[in-house]
């Protein structure tokens, strides 16, 4: 799918003016977003829209699996980094340009470090239908497994728990942004990476913190070490285990310090039966189900959910654990 990384060139443009160095930015809509080189030093470009905490995971991840496959320089250039977001680049040694000349890059004898410009306020464009909490939810219902593409929408508004028309007009407008091709036998998703990518985005932005309940501790280290031993078939799936412990329990490499739990029964109810304490500094999240029973004989939440927290919170053993899932359970967007 063609991305508008116009931003590149604005963000090069401003550095240029800066450093009062010329800076040459080939386009590539190949294997890399750009090639940009200074002096006689080439990075490859890796483009983002922005890079928040919503999404600072998976840019992380991205930005570690083109490091691996590549023996040239990165640079992550995008139209906004947040604060954070960009410290946690300086720590992890990668450089970065944003729109605004804000810029860290460091290789060899060229060093470049900008901070404090500010960013230019852009009137915020009407937000699609398909990545407001409607289309969020359905869309998790479409990338979770490849079967529910194929349902009637119907079907669809009922496993989600959205009107049909809300069904309606998310699909129609996934096919106008190109993530959905209809034919006559079959509807099929196109460029499933990049809408999943929005995806995590939108969901972290947008859908999560509204569904998310309480935080807790456990009462005591004893029962936080016992966690998998806690019976929760009795719920019938109505009490789920999501982030660190759901991908505990996938990959039987992860040790979680912290526990994402998605219900919709009563608080002290999941308080008594997990042995918890309302804390609001605890490491435990509850969370609303927002989907319906999937059935899990391992009482965790659909894949995809799992990848989501643990891509999404950033911490570098569950990015990586989160691709080995990726890699592993989540065939169907590859």
């Amino acid at each position: 799918m063609y991305r508008n990384n116009d931003f590149i060139y604005e963000a090069v443009s401003n550095l240029e003016k800066l450093i009062n160095i010329p800076i040459d930015i080939e386009s590539s809509r190949g294997r890399y977003d750009a090639i940009l080189s200074i002096g006689d030093i080439q990075f490859i470009v890796e483009a983002k829209a922005s890079m928040r905490t919503s999404n600072q995971g998976l840019v992380l991840s991205q930005l570690e699996e083109l490091k691996k496959s590549s023996n040239r320089p990165i640079v992550l250039i995008s139209d906004y980094i947040s604060k954070n977001a960009a410290n946690e680049l300086k720590n992890r040694a990668f450089n970065y340009i944003d729109v605004a000349g804000n810029t860290f890059i460091k290789n060899n004898d060229l060093i470049i470090y900008i901070e404090g410009q500010k960013r230019r306020v852009r009137h915020k464009t009407n937000q699609s239908r398909a990545f407001q909490e409607a289309g969020i939810k359905i869309i998790f219902h479409l990338l979770s497994n490849p079967i529910n593409l194929q349902h009637s929408y119907r079907e669809i508004a009922y496993c989600v728990d959205v009107s049909i028309g809300s069904v309606s007009n998310v699909m129609s407008e996934l096919e106008e942004l190109n993530y959905l091709l209809r034919t006559k036998e079959k509807r099929v998703l196109k460029n499933k990476k990049d809408l999943l990518e929005r995806w995590l985005v939108e969901y972290s932005t947008v859908l999560r913190p509204r569904i998310l309940r309480n935080k807790m501790k456990f009462i005591d280290n004893e029962s936080s070490k016992n966690w998998k031993n806690i019976d929760l078939t009795q719920f019938n799936g109505e009490i789920l285990w999501g982030g660190e412990p759901g991908g505990a329990i996938l990959s039987k490499n992860l040790r979680p310090e912290n526990y994402t739990i998605y219900s919709n029964n009563e608080l002290p109810e999941i308080a008594k039966s997990l042995k918890l304490v309302p804390d609001k500094n605890g490491n435990v999240e509850v969370l609303n189900k927002f989907w319906k029973n999937s059935n899990s004989e391992e009482n965790i939440v659909p894949v995809l959910l799992i990848y989501t927290d643990l891509i999404n919170s950033g911490y570098g053993r569950n990015i990586e654990i989160a691709n080995q899932i990726f890699d592993n359970e989540l065939q169907n967007i590859k």
